[in-house]
């Protein structure tokens, strides 16, 4: 059984046991495409959309660290790209290269802004060390009073 962080709710868009196992054999499989030559710190996700299609992404590092691109932002930037604007969750797990994960790796304040963007209000959130050790947040938990589309209407 999987138990939510903090809050239980009715969830539209709940997950099953094997979803989250899924999205995070996901996360760590992206996680080793990961371009990390200047942090040695590697991360990988896996966001998956309404329809159940999985888009994987990887972080991207840059010698000018402003053209850095982290591993979220980059699996939202792949789906949104074809087309994709309706999010159920996403996977994350991230570690110095060459060593498994020992902490959990959440979103930087950047990427939970663009996750935010395409995000319901039950959008889940897993930070995972291994397949046996995650967390699971709803994004709010994660960006309370969050600033989106309805913040500028």
């Amino acid at each position: 059984m999987v138990k939510m962080i903090r809050k239980e709710r009715d969830d539209r868009q709940k997950l099953t046991e094997t979803e989250i196992q899924n999205l995070i054999n996901a996360a760590l499989e992206a996680r080793e495409r990961a371009y990390a030559p200047y942090s040695h710190y590697k991360v990988g996700a896996a966001l998956l959309t309404m329809e159940g299609v999985l888009y994987q992404g990887c972080n991207i590092e840059n010698a000018s660290y402003g053209a850095t691109n982290c591993a979220e932002r980059t699996a939202v930037f792949k789906a949104v790209s074809e087309g994709r604007r309706q999010f159920r969750a996403i996977a994350i797990a991230g570690g110095h290269d060459g060593a498994a994960p020992v902490d959990y790796a959440y979103p930087c304040g950047i990427c939970r802004q663009v996750l935010q963007e395409f995000a319901e209000e039950d959008f889940i959130v897993i930070v995972a060390k291994s397949t046996a050790d995650f967390r699971v947040y709803y994004l709010e938990e994660l960006l309370p009073y969050g600033f989106g589309g309805e913040s500028i209407k």
